[in-house]
């Protein structure tokens, strides 16, 4: 039966019988051949249409279609695991496991979260959302349950992609050596590790994985043990015919039996896999070859920009007369503060050959698209791996070349030691950019960056910059960039206030505040010390208020001599930032008025001790107090 594709995003909601005739996976368990492959249309169609109601991820879920619809149907869920890694590519699995009606909701506010949560689901036995986690986890859950006597099956997903991470590895070395009982199976949707699927591939996945080749395997194994050296010809000879047809031999010296690779979208074939795989005791390694966006034909040929969408704006019926025969006056689109990075970086680039651009798989996101294109030899994607991409810096700091690294404030946290150990402890030339600082909306808890200020904070020797718009941006890059050594600048997603951006690469002065807005001698006395993304909030507020309004912009070191005068001249001192509360900048401040033996009055204000739930930037800033409204009745409780 072909696979049904489509050109479009259905705007209405597609009809899909067998899809809405059950609400869990056992019922799947029972269908036949033509059913099961009726179903992956069904759920292509759904997934297209819900995520064009929603928005979000969906090429990674198109090329999953099938392995979704074939691993509910070999494994026993929710009593068998199913680990996926990322989350990216988990949609169909959410939509199968009774979710399909509250996917329209998904990373809405209150709504479905946008990876797997086990909190969500029986089904999503493990959270993510920062790749290469699946196979760490999935191999404790494997031993868990053989400490427990417990006969349930265990299977992680990882893409092509999450395999590049260290973590992934010292996980497959790890369960090849306790010789678990773990299936992987390898989403290979990008990058090419093998060779394409052809029909030899195909046929001899399903050999090496029946049972009845298996049985003669082992049985060989006992008769050659007695014949000297025949037991080493035959693994050798197995493995050089694996090694003609597949990228077996990595994953068979780890202790994995290896098949593959097989087509992912070939769901007669992946079952029969999965069904042979499954009950076999050991490590088990499937490597399954997919297109992401598979089904939809624009997300095949654009695999990059379909990666995920913004939700499909309904046409609109009505006309406003007001605007009727009115000319159009096209908006300037303001920068996003990543590509005020992008702009910057390039200028740097052509004005100082030292530079180097590294990023850990975020070329895209982090805009270093110019960048790689321009200097190719000074750009480097080091894939997912975060730990490499600071520490390579830290090599090319040590040579005297001046490394620019752009990440993701979520990320760096798996960089940590890193930062610490390899940079900051040998005080290094090394500027971070980091991106998506604070509340970064629908992507939820994973990917907020919430607490960078606090884990950065305590390394000594390294200082912290934070923008109120666009110009202190670039202002700022150049400062850490000419700081002789570690220095961050920390950034929020998307755009700024707007304002103009030089083209000069003159550095801001480290360390030295901004006086915005000075109150007047009326009532009490308040003194806005505003940090970043919060300068916006602060600027209205301090007019509400009749209050002071500073921009701190350095969180370290601090301006001290602002921050003193600010307690000298004020009753209250008001603390706002877009980062825990908890060993942030407000404590920076509290610490410093602390040592100097000051005595004011300070409210801290910033995201609470707890994780947040994902919406809207404005959603959440509102959930959390930081709105301007928020902010005002804040201090006006603190007010005598």
């Amino acid at each position: 039966m072909p696979m049904k594709l489509f050109d479009e995003i259905p705007r209405e909601r597609p009809t899909t019988p067998l899809l809405d005739s059950f609400d869990h996976p056992a019922a799947l368990r029972a269908m036949n051949d033509k059913q099961l492959a009726q179903l992956a249309d069904e759920l292509r169609a759904y997934l297209l249409y819900s995520v064009g109601v929603s928005g979000g991820h969906f090429g990674a879920g198109l090329g999953v279609v099938e392995l979704s619809v074939a691993l509910h149907h070999a494994f026993n869920t929710p009593q068998d695991r199913l680990v996926w890694d990322v989350g990216h590519q988990a949609y169909p699995h959410k939509i199968l496991t009774g979710r399909r009606e509250t996917m329209l909701s998904i990373r809405q506010h209150s709504g479905l979260a946008a990876f797997p949560r086990r909190a969500e689901s029986e089904y999503d036995t493990f959270g993510v959302g920062h790749s290469s986690t699946s196979i760490s986890a999935a191999l404790g859950m494997a031993l868990a349950a053989k400490a427990q006597g417990n006969k349930r099956r265990v299977c992680a997903i990882i893409g092509d992609g999450a395999l590049t991470a260290g973590m992934a590895f010292e996980a497959l070395a790890h369960a090849g050596h306790v010789n678990a009982n773990l299936l992987v199976v390898l989403n290979d949707n990008e990058m090419s590790i093998s060779e394409n699927v052809g029909g030899m591939a195909t046929y001899l996945a399903r050999v090496l994985s029946s049972k009845p080749y298996l049985k003669i395997r082992e049985e060989s194994k006992k008769v050659l043990s007695h014949l000297p050296g025949a037991l080493e010809l035959a693994r050798r000879t197995e493995e050089h015919m694996k090694g003609m047809v597949s990228p077996a031999t990595l994953f068979e010296e780890m202790g994995f039996n290896y098949v593959g690779p097989i087509d992912g979208h070939d769901l007669e074939t992946l079952t029969d896999t999965l069904e042979n795989l499954r009950d076999l005791d050991g490590p088990q390694f499937l490597h399954i070859k997919t297109v992401k966006g598979k089904g939809f034909l624009p997300a095949e040929a654009d695999q990059i920009g379909y990666h995920a969408i913004t939700k499909l704006e309904k046409p609109s019926t009505t006309v406003n007369a007001s605007t009727v025969n009115k000319p159009v006056v096209k908006s300037v689109a303001k920068k996003k503060y990543c590509n005020v990075f992008s702009d910057w970086l390039c200028d740097m680039a052509a004005a100082d050959s030292r530079l180097m651009g590294i990023t850990p798989a975020m070329r895209e996101g982090s805009d270093l698209i110019r960048f790689s294109k321009a200097y190719p030899e000074r750009y480097f994607d080091v894939a997912i791996a975060e730990q490499h991409a600071v520490t390579l810096a830290a090599g090319m700091a040590c040579e005297g070349m001046k490394p620019v690294v752009a990440i993701y404030s979520t990320f760096l946290q798996r960089g940590y030691d890193q930062l610490i150990h390899d940079v900051a402890v040998q005080n290094l030339d090394v500027t971070f950019a980091i991106d998506r600082a604070g509340l970064v909306g629908e992507d939820g808890p994973t990917h907020h960056g919430s607490m960078d200020l606090s884990f950065l904070r305590c390394v000594p020797g390294l200082v912290i910059l934070a923008p109120a718009d666009e110009a202190e941006c670039r202002a700022m890059l150049s400062a850490a960039y000419h700081y002789p050594g570690p220095a961050a600048v920390r950034y929020p997603r998307g755009t700024g206030p707007g304002v103009e951006i030089p083209a000069h690469l003159e550095p801001m002065t480290i360390g030295q505040a901004e006086v915005r807005r000075q109150a007047s001698s009326d009532g009490v006395r308040i003194a806005l010390l505003a940090f970043g993304s919060m300068n916006s909030a602060a600027a209205d507020v301090a007019e509400r208020l009749n209050a002071t309004h500073i921009n701190m912009r350095s969180i370290k070191p601090l301006d001290r001599d602002a921050v003193l005068h600010a307690a000298d001249e004020h009753e209250l001192l008001v603390t706002l930032e877009e980062n825990v509360i908890a060993g942030g900048a407000g404590s920076a401040v509290n610490e410093l008025l602390h040592a100097e033996g000051v005595q004011v009055e300070v409210l801290n204000l910033g995201l609470p001790d707890a994780f947040v739930e994902h919406g809207t930037p404005a959603q959440l800033l509102t959930d959390c107090q930081l709105d301007i409204e928020g902010i005002e009745r804040a201090i006006r409780a603190r007010l005598p």
